[in-house]
């Protein structure tokens, strides 16, 4: 790996961390979520692997996490399954960002934040 790649965490699209990520790869997965969300809230981690900022903003938000059996995790590639963000967008009534956190309640967004505004604090109350 190239010294930027070591600096910025390169192109790796799965994260590796401690919280365990469902990867979003096709709508249905997007459908299964929103389903989910009717039994306890979801949230959706929109990653750019190109942008330093989001890699930032990921590793923060990996390292902070402490909500395991409140709130299920899912990842999103967006430059791989852009379309799917897309989805999430016109489904959600969310206007894209990224990186993007949005959490999900009863089918509804109810969260989201982006940038230096993702916080875990801030998704206690939500789980």
């Amino acid at each position: 790996m190239s010294l930027f790649g070591s600096l910025f965490g390169g192109n790796t699209a799965e994260p590796s961390s401690n919280i365990n990520w469902i990867s979003l790869t096709d709508l249905k997965d997007l459908e299964s979520m929103i389903q989910e969300s009717f039994e306890h809230p979801v949230l959706v981690f929109k990653h750019s692997t190109r942008c330093s900022i989001s890699r930032m903003a990921l590793r923060q938000f990996e390292t902070d996490w402490n909500l395991d059996g409140k709130i299920t995790p899912y990842f999103l590639d967006l430059l791989e399954y852009r379309p799917i963000s897309n989805a999430i967008a016109e489904r959600l009534g969310v206007v894209h960002q990224s990186p993007q956190v949005i959490v999900v309640k009863e089918g509804q967004a109810v969260y989201d934040a982006s940038h230096e505004a993702i916080q875990v604090s801030a998704l206690a109350t939500l789980g």
